[in-house]
Formats: C-alpha cells, structure tokens, sequence
C-alpha cells in the first residue's frame, strides 16, 4: 500500500480516483493500492466536504505558503492540482504571474523535503500554452531540479469514460533513483476515444419540476437579441459530452459560454445543471456527497478533477511502480 499526500485537494476528486473502489455509469473502478494519509486546502468549505468523504484521513484547511512543511507526513505519492485560474484560456485578462501561478513552487518544496516516488500535478491546458510555455518549462525544470525526472500529456476526460469534453495537463514526475531502475513513465491508453461516453448518463430526464433551474423569459429574450458571432445559450446535446463545467455552475447565464440544457425549443425552456447533474458529468458517483449550500457544491465541483479520468491516471501510476526494472 502507498502512501498519499494531496495538496490543494478541494473536495477530493483527484482523491477518490487515487483511491478507487467506487462505481460510476454501471462500471466499477476497482480499489487501488493507495492510501490518503493527509490532504490540505485552502478553502475551509471544500475540505468539510472532504472530510464527509474521507473519513480516515486528515484534511487540514491551510493556505500551503503558511504551512509548516514539517507537518506533512512522509509518502510515496504527492498528488496536487495547483490553483489554474491564472492559466485560464477563457479569461485571457487573468495574470499568469500572480501569486497562485506560484504554487508550484510550494509542491516541488514539498517535494523536495518528502521525497516522494512519484508526483502527480493536474492544470488548466493553459499552463502549458501561455507565454509560449515559459510558466510550464519552468514548472518542470523546479520538479526536475528537486530530483524528479517529469513527463507530460494533455488529456481530455471524454477519451477515459466521463460525459465531459475537458482538457487537463497532467504531469507525473518520477524520483530519478527510481526512473533510472523503471524507465519512463507511461500514460494510460484512451479507453473511450472512439466510444464518448454521454451526457444523457448525467442527465437521465430534461425536464423537472423545480423551477429554480429554468431561466427566466427575460434571460431568453436576451439570448434572442445577441449578436449571431457571439457564443451563447450554450445547449448541449444529450447524445454527445458536456463542454467544460467550471467552478460557476452557480452563476450559469445564457449570456455567457457556459453549457446549459434546452429543455423545450418550441417553448423556449432552459435550464441549468442541477449539483447532483453536474457532478455526475464530472463522474461522480451519486454516493460522493457535497455541502450542504447549493453554491458551494456548484463551485467545489467546477473546480474539482473527474475522479475516472484520474482513476487511470493513478492505475497507470500502481502498475508502473509494481512492475519489473526495465530490461
């Protein structure tokens, strides 16, 4: 059994990959050989979650650059998917260089003084394209001069079985001792590319009852009066994956690009995501339990990674460390 440490956690989804051992569209993704010995976050209510859902584990809510480092245990695997708003390609205005575009750095200290076998980090696909990929290559030559040897893929979570076309970097970053004895780490082939899973397995019925969901006749007519060269009122069709879902599930508009349901064209009805909807695009399972605040659910599932996506990430990770050296 592994040891794991997660950083920037949030609600645990890249956790509950890790871990295995749960049931998402009639599919079982069995139990890996890790164990969650410690998680932190900055973000007190994502952690309370967390703490719903992981109960043998302890979740610390800290902001890492205030964290003393000798409070996290030693471990095998050191998961994390640093803060990616400031690489975010749908809001060019961000600053790639503020302080979140640092937190990196604070994985690789971590690193550094833990020694784990492998990193794994997630990002926006931004972090790998802006600035001509400066923020990256640097990112990797901090993991590489702590000792690691890094490798990279852009993975999209419809090609592993989630109803969701998202674009992730992943970075695996092996401890070099190790490297050299295993070789290169592989990725995990796609097990969907040509088989996209849909969105109907999140959302099995369009119309419901709570009016909450639906957009106002006024919301329509300005959806109506938008420009034709402009993205909006998103519908999405049930036979296909959902566009990307972000951390505003909450505030969805259809004056925005944000993906929303088309209920009745002939009546005009639109509707959001429900949580549980939206959880279930970001693979889910119905079991997995949120806050208690609607707001807070939307948002901690946004910003969560799909827990199938990273499942094969992390059974690529098990089986690379179990087999034999290289020849």
């Amino acid at each position: 059994m592994y040891k794991a440490v997660s950083l920037f956690c949030g609600c645990g989804g890249a956790d509950l990959g890790l871990l295995g051992g749960f049931t998402y569209n009639k599919q079982e993704y069995e139990k890996l050989p890790f164990e969650i010995i410690y998680a932190t976050d900055i973000d007190e209510k994502a952690v309370a979650t967390y703490k719903k859902n992981f109960q043998g584990c302890t979740a610390v809510c800290a902001d890492i650059k205030e964290l003393d480092n000798s409070t996290i245990p030693a471990c095998d695997i050191l998961v994390g998917g640093f803060p990616c708003q400031s690489f975010s390609t749908v809001n060019p205005t961000k600053n790639p260089f503020d302080d979140r575009a640092q937190l990196y750095k604070e994985m690789a200290q971590v690193a550094e003084e833990k020694q784990p076998k492998i990193i794994i980090a997630e990002n926006v696909k931004g972090f790998k394209t802006l600035h001509g990929g400066s923020i990256f290559n640097t990112a990797i030559s901090e993991f590489e001069k702590k000792g690691y040897k890094a490798t990279s893929s852009l993975i999209n979570a419809s090609d592993y079985g989630v109803p969701q076309k998202r674009e992730r970097i992943i970075i695996v970053a092996v401890r070099k001792d190790i490297h050299n004895i295993k070789g290169d780490f592989k990725f995990p082939q796609k097990t969907t590319e040509n088989n996209k899973v849909p969105l109907s397995v999140a959302v099995p019925k369009l119309d419901i009852e709570d009016e909450k969901y639906y957009f106002s006749d006024r919301a329509v007519l300005g959806l109506k009066k938008a420009k034709n060269n402009m993205k909006r009122g998103l519908a999405q069709n049930l036979e296909e994956p959902c566009l990307t879902v972000t951390s505003h599930l909450a505030k969805t508009s259809l004056n925005s690009r944000d993906p929303v349901l088309l209920v009745d064209p002939e009546k005009e009805l639109y509707r959001r995501f429900t949580p549980r909807e939206a959880a279930r695009i970001q693979s889910f399972p119905d079991t997995f339990e949120f806050a208690d605040s609607e707001f807070d659910s939307y948002k901690q599932i946004g910003n969560a990674i799909p827990p199938v996506m990273f499942w094969y990430i992390a059974k690529s990770v098990s089986d690379y460390l179990s087999n034999e050296a290289k020849k």
